[in-house]
């Protein structure tokens, strides 16, 4: 089943290949503590209400993509704020780019020279994401 990414009835379809390598890295569950004056433990338990980060990676053997299809994505990414749909594992998530942890790259997988550089040439791509 491939992963999917939509933005504005736009639909980039991406590998299933992508490791989504954070994905049980995050719970809804955020805690603290601290000690009273008196020297009681304070526990304060809360449920977060979105900002799970979602990072899908290529390997260097699978989930490649083409230059043509990096242009789009790094397009979309350089919009501020815009909301798309990335459907992965069947679920369809409402996700914002995470600029603070470089949104979208890509690294060719071959070094090239400029003449050289088309719109099929393979990229190792990697998505940061925040859900909302």
């Amino acid at each position: 089943m491939s992963i999917t990414l939509t933005y504005n009835g736009t639909m980039a379809t991406l590998s299933d290949r992508l490791h989504w390598a954070d994905e049980f890295e995050w719970s809804p569950v955020e805690q603290s503590t601290e000690y009273s004056t008196d020297g009681a433990l304070i526990v304060d338990v809360g449920l977060k209400l979105a900002g799970r980060p979602i990072t899908l990676e290529g390997t260097n053997t699978a989930a490649w993509i083409s230059r043509a299809a990096c242009d789009t994505l790094q397009a979309w990414a350089a919009l501020p704020g815009i909301e798309l749909t990335l459907v992965v594992r069947s679920v369809a998530r409402a996700v914002i780019f995470d600029h603070a942890r470089k949104g979208f790259t890509a690294q060719p997988i071959w070094r090239l020279l400029d003449g050289e550089i088309t719109p099929e040439l393979l990229y190792l791509p990697t998505f940061r994401f925040l859900e909302l």
